[in-house]
């Protein structure tokens, strides 16, 4: 695990960590143990206020994309959390450079519904496919206000 705090240009110091996924389940428990960390870390070092919702929705999203990591790539993964503006910066980087599927809502399907709770409370959800494999970030507001648009079709 490694955490870096510096300065973006003009813009407030920006404050992150990283935490290498292992190949077992137990990365998952541990990357939520880690957001709990360091979103309680913004709030004292940084003065970001992080709402409880957040921190729950936070702690999802990493759930999610952390288990899909997982589950789908083999080799070697990372989280990263950092403050972006209001928002905490969710990104999972694999091994396989292929755009995951988020499948069309269906309440009578059983699993595969990740992305899909992802989307809906991110308030930017994206993939990057990159040479070595792919980089699925989402971005969770800090504060509680307006309910996140739903995803699109």
């Amino acid at each position: 695990m490694q955490s870096v705090d510096g300065e973006n240009g003009s813009d407030p110091p920006v404050m992150s960590t990283a935490m290498e996924l292992s190949g077992d389940t137990s990365c998952i428990a541990a990357a939520r143990r880690l957001t709990a960390e360091f979103l309680a870390r913004a709030g004292t070092e940084q003065h970001v206020i992080v709402s409880d919702h957040a921190l729950g929705l936070t702690q999802l999203v990493v759930s999610e994309l952390v288990t899909n990591a997982r589950r789908h790539a083999p080799g070697p993964a990372l989280m990263e959390l950092r403050i972006a503006d209001s928002t905490v910066e969710v990104t999972v980087q694999d091994s396989v450079p292929v755009r995951p599927t988020i499948h069309a809502s269906d309440p009578q399907r059983i699993g595969r519904h990740g992305l899909e709770i992802v989307a809906a409370v991110a308030e930017d959800f994206y993939v990057r496919l990159e040479d070595t494999g792919k980089r699925v970030t989402a971005h969770i507001a800090l504060a509680d206000g307006p309910a996140p648009r739903p995803p699109e079709p």
